[in-house]
C-alpha cells in the first residue's frame, strides 16, 4: 500500500466531536437499553453499572482473567490499560466496550445466561415493524420491472440498509424517497457489475453488518446474484458473536430467512429459494474471531485473507467495515479509495451509508459542495452513501 500520506488515528478525547458523543452518550444509553431487555440478576446490575462508571469516568481495565480472550485483547490493549476511554483509539475503544459490555451480562461465562445475546430483542422488533413488511411488499412491484432495474434497486437496497424503501425507490436521477437530492456521493455500481457477468464462474464473499431490517435486503441481493447467474456460489460472513448493538450472527441470519420464508408473495418465494441455496451449498454462512478484533483488515490472518483471496469480488457492507477497510483515520477526503485498499486481496467493494467521520475517494468537487451545504454532518448523519469499487 502507498504510504505517501498518513492521517491521525481518530480519538473521542475532544468534545463535541463525533466520536466523543459514542463514548459519552451513546454507550451509556445503550448500557441502559440492556439493562431493560432482559430480567438480569443483582450481580448483572452491578457489572453494567462498574461498567458504565468505567468507560465514562474511569480507566480501561482488563477482562476477567479466567476470559478465553483474556490474553488476546491484553495484546490488543496493552497501551490503553490504565489510561482514558477518551485517549485510546476510537475504534479499539468502540470494540472494547461491547466485549466489556457481554462480559458484564455473562455471555461467555458458564451458566444460564451463557449465548444469551443481549440485543436480540431490539433486532427481532426490527423485523416486526410496518415499515418492515412494507418493504417485503415492495417486492412484489418491483419483480414486474426489468432484471437490470430490480438488480440496482436490490443493491440500493441494501446499500441503505434499514432505510431499504429508499433503495428500493430511487429514481435514476438520484433523487430518493423523502427528497434528498444526491444522496450517493460516489458510485461505482458500474464496475461492480462488470466483475460478475451474469453466467461467469463468479464467486462472491459478502461481509455483512446489521441484522434486521439491514440484513434482509442483503439477502435479497445475494438471492438476485445467484438466481441471474452472477455469481455461482456467494459466502455471509457474520460476527461470530453480538457486537456493536444490531451486527449480524448466524442466529440473525435464520432469523431473517424464516421472516422471508413466512410472507406472501415474492418475499415468500425469495426466503424459500435461499434456503434451498444454504442447504445446496450455494450459499454458505462464515464467521471469523478476527470481525470482531480492534483491527483493520490490513491486519487479517492468513486464513481470511485466503478465504478473500479466492473470491472474484468481495462486498464489504456498512459503516464499521468501511472503518476497519480503509483505517478509522481522519483521510482527506481525496484520499484514493483504491490506495487505501490495495492490501486486499481481491477486487473489494464497499456498499456504506456514512455514519461516522471515515471518509476516501471523493472528488473535490464533490467534498467542497457537501461542506458547503452540510458543514460536517453529512459524514456522520446516515443521509449521504457510497458505493465504491477497487478492481
Amino acid at each position: 500500500m502507498s504510504e505517501t500520506v498518513d492521517a491521525p488515528v481518530i480519538l473521542s478525547n475532544e468534545p463535541g466531536t463525533f466520536a466523543w458523543g459514542v463514548l459519552t452518550e451513546r454507550h451509556p444509553a445503550l448500557i441502559e437499553r440492556v439493562r431493560g431487555a432482559f430480567p438480569y440478576s443483582p450481580e448483572q446490575h452491578r457489572a453494567l453499572d462498574a461498567l458504565l462508571a468505567e468507560c465514562t469516568k474511569g480507566v480501561v481495565t482488563p477482562l476477567s482473567p479466567d476470559a478465553s480472550d483474556h490474553d488476546q485483547w491484553t495484546e490488543w490493549g496493552r497501551d490503553h490499560v490504565g489510561r482514558s476511554w477518551f485517549d485510546a483509539p476510537f475504534l479499539w475503544a468502540e470494540s472494547y466496550f461491547y466485549r466489556k459490555l457481554l462480559e458484564a451480562v455473562g455471555y461467555f461465562e458458564a451458566g444460564p445466561w451463557q449465548g444469551i445475546d443481549p440485543f436480540r430483542p431490539f433486532k427481532q422488533a426490527e423485523l416486526r415493524t410496518e415499515e418492515a413488511e412494507a418493504e417485503l411488499t415492495a417486492l412484489d412491484r418491483l419483480a414486474l420491472r426489468p432484471v437490470g432495474e430490480q438488480a440496482q434497486a436490490l443493491l440500493h437496497g441494501s446499500l441503505w440498509g434499514n432505510r431499504a424503501d429508499l433503495g428500493f425507490s430511487m429514481t435514476p436521477g438520484g433523487r430518493a424517497a423523502g427528497g434528498i437530492e444526491n444522496p450517493l456521493i460516489a458510485d461505482d455500481s458500474a464496475t461492480l457489475w462488470s466483475l460478475l457477468p451474469a453466467g461467469g464462474p463468479n464467486t462472491v464473499c459478502l461481509v455483512a453488518d446489521n441484522a434486521g431490517r439491514e440484513l434482509v435486503p442483503d439477502l435479497l441481493l445475494i438471492d438476485h446474484l445467484l438466481r441471474h447467474q452472477h455469481a455461482e456460489h456467494v459466502t455471509l460472513h457474520v460476527k461470530p458473536y453480538p457486537y456493536y448493538v444490531s451486527d449480524a450472527t448466524t442466529a440473525d441470519v435464520i432469523d431473517c430467512l424464516c421472516h422471508l420464508k413466512q410472507a406472501d408473495g415474492v418475499a415468500g418465494v425469495v426466503g424459500k429459494r435461499l434456503w434451498e441455496a444454504m442447504t445446496h451449498g450455494r450459499l454458505t454462512v462464515l464467521t471469523h474471531d478476527f470481525f470482531c478484533a480492534p483491527l483493520s483488515y490490513a491486519d487479517m490472518p492468513d486464513d481470511l485473507r485466503q478465504e478473500f483471496a479466492d473470491a472474484t469480488v468481495t462486498i464489504m457492507k456498512g459503516d464499521l467495515n468501511y472503518r476497519r477497510l480503509v483505517g478509522d483515520q481522519l483521510w482527506p477526503a481525496t484520499t484514493s479509495f483504491a490506495e487505501r485498499t490495495a492490501y486486499f486481496p481481491s477486487p473489494v467493494a464497499a456498499l456504506r451509508t456514512l455514519k461516522s467521520d471515515v471518509i476516501t475517494g471523493l472528488d473535490e468537487r464533490t467534498e467542497t459542495s457537501l461542506v458547503a451545504t452540510h458543514d460536517q454532518r453529512w459524514r456522520t448523519s446516515g443521509t449521504h452513501a457510497v458505493i465504491q469499487v477497487r478492481r
